[in-house]
């Protein structure tokens, strides 16, 4: 019984690291993603083919435990022991990866092959989970398997998305919406070629920042803060702590009014937000590099684009950027240019459409 799954990648629009702070968040599926082929077959072992690297890992699923020779197996093997802690009964199989999304780019390429794991179990060994649960699967494979304290976004985007719409997500109570997007905008990917690696310790510091934040405000989350409220007790915070808490606090207003600006149809209001992002995430979150600051202001000077911000946890990794559709190819080829004219090295740059989510 040979099945195949597809999940996409995710960028993020807006609302940065706001979602392990039970904030909000705008992102889209692209695309670009992982598609998992695999078949049952009569062992306890799970038999893993990256194709794309040409990697190999096997095992017992009685004896699963994280990896670090081959480190990407661990989004799968992961998924496998979020699922049976869960109580679903897995049985051996083979399974094949390939996947088009740029690693180290910031687009959710580890999201993407949880939700794609989960959804090859739930087809070769059927089980009644939501999508929302998935999601679940996805994050905690995450957290105990590559040590990655991540929130919800990348999970809920690659599983739930809908196709031309954004996707919103609110991540205190969960509640998702899709608002429509112009059909005369289109978004462009431009991957900077710095390794993103999460892993190295700045997202959980990040994170750490965050928390530590909220208690000193004394509230359960930077959900619970308005901007207002932050600069009324900026005394209380020391000042990198303060910083990461504008950013995210930030974050969560500008979310909020992106909301009503797509819903208007408001796409340049909505692109200027970006921008703004960005430069938050320069100043107060510092996740940003040198390379992604310069794709961000050359894309800034186009008046092909409407907004231009990191995408992702950031320390490297990709920019988004909300262009007029009928300009998309001229201005891909002069932010293409300066870059290499800057660098010395080609930036990736992917066109993309808002897609829908993964089957």
């Amino acid at each position: 019984m040979n099945v195949t799954t597809y999940a996409p990648g995710r960028a993020e629009l807006l609302g940065n690291h706001t979602d392990y702070n039970e904030g909000l968040v705008l992102s889209l599926a692209i695309s670009f993603g992982t598609t998992i082929s695999a078949d049952v077959n009569d062992s306890e072992e799970i038999n893993l083919y990256a194709r794309t690297f040409e990697r190999h890992w096997s095992g017992r699923l009685d004896h699963l435990a994280p990896q670090k020779r081959e480190s990407w197996a661990n989004y799968i093997l992961g998924v496998v022991a979020q699922l049976q802690k869960r109580g679903v009964s897995v049985g051996g199989f083979d399974a094949e990866i390939t996947s088009t999304i740029p690693v180290g780019a910031g687009l959710s390429s580890s999201a993407a092959l949880e939700i794609a794991a989960a959804l090859t179990v739930q087809k070769l060994y059927p089980y009644k989970l939501s999508r929302l649960d998935i999601a679940r699967v996805g994050q905690a494979a995450e957290h105990t398997y590559a040590g990655v304290k991540c929130g919800l976004l990348d999970q809920i985007s690659v599983a739930l998305s809908k196709k031309n719409h954004a996707t919103y997500i609110d991540c205190r109570t969960f509640a998702i919406d899709h608002l429509p997007l112009d059909a005369d905008v289109e978004f462009v990917i431009a991957h900077s070629g710095v390794k993103h690696a999460l892993t190295a310790g700045e997202y959980n510091e990040r994170r750490e920042s965050c928390e530590a934040a909220a208690r000193l405000l004394g509230v359960r989350a930077l959900r619970d803060v308005t901007v207002s409220d932050l600069a009324a007790a900026r005394a209380k915070l020391p000042e990198r702590a303060y910083r990461r808490a504008a950013h995210v606090v930030g974050e969560n207003d500008r979310v909020a009014r992106a909301k009503e600006f797509l819903t208007a149809g408001k796409m340049a209001e909505f692109g200027a937000l970006m921008f703004e992002s960005h430069e938050s995430s320069i100043h107060h979150f510092e996740n940003s590099c040198e390379e992604l600051d310069f794709l961000v202001a050359e894309a800034k000077k186009s008046p092909a684009c409407l907004g231009a911000r990191l995408s992702g946890g950031g320390f490297g990794g990709a920019t988004i950027n909300l262009v007029r559709r009928k300009d998309v190819e001229q201005f891909c080829a002069s932010l293409s240019a300066a870059y290499e004219q800057q660098y010395g090295k080609k930036a990736l740059i992917l066109k993309t459409e808002a897609c829908a989510g993964a089957v």
